[in-house]
């Protein structure tokens, strides 16, 4: 799905970071670079001084997502807002839980740091699908915040204090310190190191085109792995990830034969309804609400038990 796109005008700076976070995915989960570059083409003709280079852009991006979401015709997570919004909320809470893992470890190093900036990229993204849950919200901020944390004590050759601050409200996210360079300029930007993967099968890193100009200064150093299977939930539920849900001995079952014990058939955005708020109930565990988590785990058994809502 890579494709050479013109270069970022400054005027559309602002939609480099996401139009960025598009490239790195393209080989890698083209699911995200489609929204990646979704998002980036809405901010982009929100801007009101356009000239021939912006539109130049934009139309290359109407091209490609037109093309792409035809060769994508058959994957829910680009055809439905439902199971795309569920797709990424859940791609980027993986990410954004290994980069907490590995920071409450001391674990730090510029593949947290890019772990948690493309979190909050993602989230951003979500944007696209409505207003964010307060869950969202906070784990978006959060994320943010400590990418611009880590990075700046990193690069100060300061040691980062490991997991929240009691300070952290009072943080602001630089997102421009992530920015490479619109024009090239002497010496090196800001621009954290190759994306880490969340916890999932190691593939290779991708190949995606190479005309955004960057002065990376972490451009060659290699990510780690994280584990390849990733931290099993309660209950055994499986994230979402806009398939069949697997069944006993692997046996793909169709979510739109699911029938609750009171005889309703559950319809596929209410399977994805149910596997949200069991993310949300993981979710909150991890920030030990525990009250939040057993009111999201209710409503899933209720949604699953009678097909109903709240």
């Amino acid at each position: 799905m890579a494709a050479n796109f013109p270069p970022v005008p400054p005027v559309l700076k602002p939609i480099q970071h996401y139009l960025k976070t598009a490239q790195e995915h393209d080989n890698r989960d083209p699911i995200v670079a489609y929204w990646c570059r979704l998002y980036g083409l809405q901010l982009g003709l929100k801007v009101s001084n356009q000239g021939i280079d912006e539109r130049k852009l934009l139309l290359a991006l109407m091209d490609w997502l037109e093309s792409t979401k035809a060769q994508m015709a058959d994957n829910e997570s680009i055809t439905n807002d439902v199971a795309a919004q569920a797709y990424l909320e859940n791609y980027a809470l993986k990410l954004f839980l290994y980069a907490d893992k590995q920071d409450r470890a001391s674990n730090f190093g510029k593949n947290v740091v890019k772990a948690f900036y493309t979190t909050g990229m993602i989230y951003d993204v979500c944007q696209i699908f409505g207003e964010l849950t307060e869950e969202v919200t906070q784990n978006r901020k959060y994320a943010k915040w400590k990418a611009s944390y880590i990075h700046n004590c990193l690069k100060n050759g300061e040691t980062p204090v490991a997991g929240p601050l009691p300070t952290e409200d009072d943080k602001e996210f630089d997102q421009d310190a992530f920015l490479p360079n619109v024009d090239p300029q002497p010496g090196p930007s800001n621009t954290p190191a190759a994306l880490p993967r969340p916890p999932a099968s190691p593939q290779p890193p991708p190949v995606g085109p190479t005309n955004f100009t960057t002065t990376d200064p972490f451009s060659n150093v290699k990510a780690p792995t994280p584990p390849s299977e990733p931290e099993k939930p309660p209950g055994g539920f499986q994230p979402y990830t806009g398939g069949p849900v697997a069944g006993v001995a692997g046996t793909p079952v169709e979510t739109n034969r699911m029938i609750t014990p009171a005889g309703v058939q559950l319809r596929p955005e209410q399977i994805t309804k149910a596997q949200k708020y069991c993310r949300w109930a993981e979710s909150a565990l991890n920030y030990e609400d525990l009250n939040t988590s057993i009111d999201n785990l209710q409503k899933a058994l209720r949604l699953l038990q009678t097909g109903q809502d709240g």
